[in-house]
């Protein structure tokens, strides 16, 4: 049954990313180059809507946080980060818009996975030379923004932590509809 439930929402992920014009690296690109802004705001109300619902439901009780896993940062995330922002900058892809890419037979997406794959097999190579340095010593530990695990990691905002989602949700929303152009 979670295998059939995690196919279709992934089915259904894949159709708003691809009827949001997710899956076309030109948008991406004219996003990221600040020349057009309606995916932004798209993206914006998504994760502000949805970050909303969210802590509605942990706040309720409704939502099972057993599978969260809050993991303490390092600095190979931050380099990590800043080598995908490149790649998805360059490429006009992240991994997600890229596989729903292939679903519309995409070569540049074909290119793009391959290359993430390599880099992939990459790391999986390097990660024991790597892992006494710098890059895997914790910048600190599991801290959450907001509590949504009853106490189980520390959080910045522990008593308050729907006030603190619910401002950071408008936040984003009140930037999407800040922004130029019209949301479909």
């Amino acid at each position: 049954m979670t295998i059939l439930l995690a196919i279709v929402l992934g089915t259904l992920f894949g159709f708003v990313l691809q009827k949001n014009g997710v899956t076309r690296s030109g948008s991406v690109r004219k996003m990221l180059q600040l020349e057009e802004f309606v995916l932004m705001k798209k993206i914006l109300l998504g994760i502000g809507g949805s970050s909303l619902v969210l802590f509605i439901l942990l706040s309720l009780g409704l939502f099972n946080t057993s599978h969260f896993s809050i993991k303490s940062m390092y600095l190979g995330v931050l380099v990590g980060g800043a080598i995908f922002g490149l790649g998805w900058g360059i490429a006009g892809f992240c991994l997600g818009t890229a596989i729903t890419a292939l679903g519309e037979l995409s070569k540049k997406a074909l290119v793009f996975v391959l290359g993430g794959l390599l880099g992939a097999l990459a790391f999986m190579y390097a990660y024991e030379p790597l892992s006494d340095t710098i890059l895997f010593e914790p910048l600190g530990g599991a801290t959450t923004l907001a509590d949504t695990q009853n106490g189980k990691n520390p959080s910045v905002f522990e008593s308050h932590s729907l006030l603190v989602a619910g401002a950071i949700s408008a936040v984003f929303i009140g930037i999407a509809l800040l922004l130029p152009g019209k949301v479909e």
